[in-house]
């Protein structure tokens, strides 16, 4: 744990809390010390596991990749945060997941705009090997950027849902419970992608496990990051967990094993030794 002053047996188990949804005064209690060290633990196992996601996974060949965006907010909600400092208010969360493996690709933090939006599909470019089959939902700000990305080397498709109320139209409490979708529709931006394949059931079901394993995405509860830098080492944390460590029940093994990118279930000790 580099120069944490902590057994490694203490760290691990700090971990192993964090991964399956505890939060950090909890950790502090389970634990027996204090929030600072369950911080200190959280920041250096994020950036050995975004490191690990970085080097691991380059150029491979997923076929079905799918993209979305979580909500969650940092500090205060954005109605508060009155300055305009990015590093507050609301925070989403950009995941790619493949269709086969239930691998996550990769992850970005930020913002949900063309900036953010940019970042993250740049960073996939360099992890997915042309071609494959792209589909995200209805943003506005992905078209642009996955042409300039991939310049047409890929199949790529937006599945844009229609709701009872416009989205945008939405307060902040009807975030939480979004309106009735009452359909949804299927449209190719280049390439010629699988009808089939157009969808974001996966990506969804993801969103779902990330809620379920990480205290930060739980809503109306005080478990929300106060400081962005922690929300990106949560995220970094369970995105390389459940990948490596988690074994997913839809094929009986970790996403890295049927991804080809690991041969055996990793062990906490292995996802820090990397």
């Amino acid at each position: 744990m580099d120069s944490l002053r902590i057994p490694l047996d203490k760290a691990i188990q700090i971990i192993h809390l964090l991964v399956e949804g505890v939060g950090i005064r909890a950790c502090e209690r389970l634990a027996g010390v204090h929030r600072d060290t369950v911080l200190n633990v959280l920041e250096v196992a994020g950036q050995k596991c975004a490191r690990l996601m970085d080097a691991r996974v380059r150029n491979h060949p997923f076929e079905f990749v799918q993209v979305d965006e979580m909500f969650s907010f940092v500090w205060c909600k954005e109605k508060n945060n009155r300055d305009g400092n990015r590093s507050r208010g609301d925070q989403y969360t950009f995941l790619g997941v493949d269709a086969k493996t239930k691998f996550i690709i990769n992850f970005t933090v930020g913002k949900r705009d063309s900036v953010t939006a940019q970042e993250y599909i740049q960073d996939l470019r360099k992890r997915v090997r042309v071609p494959f089959q792209l589909t995200t939902d209805g943003f506005k700000a992905y078209p642009a950027e996955v042409a300039y990305a991939f310049l047409g080397e890929i199949h790529y498709a937006q599945l844009i849902k229609e709701y009872a109320a416009p989205l945008e139209l939405l307060t902040a409490e009807r975030r939480y419970s979004p309106p009735v979708c009452i359909g949804a529709h299927k449209r190719v931006r280049c390439g010629t992608p699988s009808p089939d394949e157009i969808n974001t059931s996966y990506i969804e079901r993801t969103n779902l496990s990330v809620r379920l394993f990480n205290r930060r995405f739980t809503r109306l509860t005080l478990g929300y990051s106060k400081k962005l830098a922690n929300l990106k080492h949560s995220v970094a944390l369970l995105v390389a967990h459940f990948n490596f460590c988690r074994v997913h029940s839809a094929h009986g093994m970790t996403p890295a094993v049927a991804a080809g990118l690991a041969d055996h279930v990793w062990t906490i000790e292995e996802l820090l030794a990397t």
